[in-house]
C-alpha cells in the first residue's frame, strides 16, 4: 500500500495522530489503544489475503467473515477487558537453498485482525520518524528505490568503500525487553503496550512439539517487519544519523531494507572508523554480524585506462550482485545482475513446481509458469540483467521438457516437438520493467 493509499483508509483520529507525530518527533503519546474499535479491526480483516493460510485453529478468512460483525464485536469486548490472547502460531518450514529451511509462524485469523489494528497505530507514530535510509516494509517504499540510492551514491562518487553487512538470525535475535523499552520512549499508553507484549510472546506449535521462546519475533506475523523496524530505527538508523554522519570528513550513505542493509563512504578511513565500531553497536542490543558476510571492500569507479569488461569488486545486496561495467557509451556504470544463489533458487523452485504439476493440462501448466516468470521479471527485470532474465526463461524450458516428457506419453516428447509447444504457448520474453538508471 503506498503512503497516500493508507492516508486515504485511515481514521480521522489516526490521521491527527500521524500529523502530530510529524509535527514533534519527540512527542511522546499518552493515549492510543482507543484508536482500535471496530471499524479498525474490520480495516485490518479486509487486508487480509483471501487465500491466507490458516492457523493451528483451522478457521479461513471467510469462515471468519460470515459473523463478522459479531466476531469484531466480541474481540474488542475481550482486548478491552485484558481477556484476549493470542493463539500459537503454527510453524511451517520454507524450503531455502542448500537442503536448509526457514521456519514462518501462521497466526490464526482473528490474531491476524489485532496485528493488522496494532500495526496501523505504531506505523500512525513511527512513519514521520523513520529515517529516508529506510525502506522496506514502509508504505510507498520499495527494493528498486533503495537500489536507485544506491545507484546515485555510486555514480556521484560518494559510495567508494562499502560495507556490506549480514544480520544473523535477525528476527529471531531481537531483545524484547529492549524493543519494549524503545516503545515506551514514544508510547506511555499501557494498554496497547500489553497487547503488542501478548502479540510478542506467543507459543509456537511445530507439528507436536510447543514452545515459547523468550526472544525475537515471529517471522510471518503482520506485526514483526513493523517491529524490526523500529529495533533496527535505534540500533542502527538514529545512531548512523545522529552519532556518525556528523564525525564523517566525506559523504556517507545508509541504505536498509529491513535487516538487509550496506553503508556506503567517500572515504577510505570513514568506513575503517565505522567499520571498526559496528560489530560492538550490534553487540550492545543482541545482535551478531555474520563474520564472513559483513566486510569492508573498495569499489571505486575503475579509472579510465582499465578493463573493457567488468571492474574488479561485487557486492551483493536485495538479491543483487552490483557490479562497475561498461556502458554503450564506454563510461563505467554500476550493474545490477540477480544474485547467482537468486536465480539458482528461482530456477530449482520453478522445476519443483514442474515435476509436481507435470500430469496437469499443459494449457494450465503454462499459465502457472508466465505467472511465476513475470513475478520473477517484476522484481528483477532492472535495465543491465537482462542476461539473467534470459538464462531464467531458458532453465525454466529446460525444467518444463524434462517433466512433460515424463508424462508417459506414447510418443516421446523430443526437443523439436517441444518448440511446437512453446510456439502455441509461448513463455515470456525477457524484458525490462524497472528503470534503476538511465545509461549515460
Amino acid at each position: 500500500m503506498t503512503a497516500t493509499a493508507m492516508a486515504e483508509t485511515m481514521s480521522p483520529k489516526l490521521l491527527e495522530v500521524r500529523e502530530r507525530a510529524k509535527r514533534n518527533p519527540q512527542r511522546r503519546f499518552l493515549s492510543l489503544a482507543h484508536l482500535i474499535d471496530e471499524e479498525a479491526l474490520k480495516r485490518a480483516y479486509r487486508r487480509i489475503r483471501p487465500d491466507a493460510a490458516v492457523g493451528v485453529d483451522g478457521v479461513t478468512k471467510e469462515q471468519y467473515g460470515l459473523e463478522l460483525d459479531s466476531s469484531i464485536a466480541d474481540l474488542l469486548s475481550r482486548m478491552k477487558a485484558g481477556s484476549y490472547r493470542h493463539q500459537p502460531l503454527q510453524r511451517v518450514h520454507i524450503p531455502k537453498d542448500k537442503g536448509r529451511t526457514r521456519p514462518i509462524g501462521i497466526s490464526c485469523v482473528e490474531d491476524k485482525v489485532v496485528q493488522g489494528a496494532v500495526r496501523e497505530v505504531l506505523e500512525a507514530v513511527y512513519e514521520p520518524i523513520f529515517y529516508e535510509g529506510s525502506y522496506g516494509f514502509r508504505p510507498g517504499r520499495s527494493a528498486h528505490q533503495a537500489l536507485r540510492t544506491l545507484d546515485r551514491a555510486l555514480m556521484r562518487g560518494e559510495a567508494n568503500w562499502i560495507v556490506e553487512a549480514d544480520i544473523q538470525s535477525y528476527f529471531d535475535s531481537i531483545d524484547r525487553k529492549m524493543l519494549m523499552e524503545m516503545l515506551k520512549e514514544r508510547m506511555a499508553d499501557t494498554s496497547l503496550l500489553r497487547l503488542v507484549g501478548r502479540c510478542l510472546h506467543v507459543g509456537i506449535l511445530d507439528g507436536d512439539e510447543y514452545s515459547e521462546p523468550h526472544e525475537g519475533t515471529a517471522q510471518g506475523s503482520s506485526l514483526s517487519p513493523l517491529l524490526g523496524n523500529i529495533y533496527l530505527h535505534h540500533v542502527l538508523d538514529q545512531w548512523f544519523e545522529r552519532d556518525v554522519l556528523p564525525r564523517m570528513k566525506g559523504k556517507a550513505h545508509l541504505i536498509r531494507f529491513a535487516d538487509d542493509f550496506a553503508i556506503g563512504f567517500e572515504r577510505e578511513d570513514d568506513a575503517k572508523r565505522v567499520m571498526g565500531v559496528l560489530g560492538r553497536r550490534f553487540e550492545r542490543y543482541g545482535l551478531r554480524l555474520h563474520p564472513e558476510k559483513t566486510r569492508l571492500l573498495p569499489f571505486t569507479r575503475p579509472g579510465n585506462g582499465g578493463p573493457k569488461g567488468k571492474g574488479p569488486a561485487t557486492f551483493d545486496l536485495l538479491g543483487f550482485t552490483i557490479y562497475w561495467r561498461r556502458s554503450r557509451t564506454g563510461s563505467w556504470v554500476p550493474g545490477f545482475k540477480t544474485r547467482a544463489a537468486r536465480l539458482r533458487k528461482a530456477v530449482l523452485a520453478i522445476a519443483d513446481w514442474c515435476r509436481s504439476h507435470r500430469h496437469q493440462p499443459v494449457k494450465e501448466q503454462h499459465a502457472a509458469l508466465v505467472r511465476r516468470i513475470e513475478g520473477h521479471f517484476n522484481y528483477f527485470g532492472v535495465n543491465g540483467n537482462l542476461r539473467s532474465l534470459r538464462r531464467l526463461v531458458h532453465e525454466v524450458a529446460r525444467a518444463w521438457h524434462k517433466w512433460l516428457r515424463r508424462r508417459g506419453q506414447r510418443r516421446p516428447l523430443n526437443w523439436t516437438r517441444f518448440q511446437d509447444v512453446l510456439r502455441r504457448l509461448p513463455l515470456p520474453t525477457a524484458r525490462i520493467r524497472v528503470q534503476l538508471w538511465m545509461t549515460p
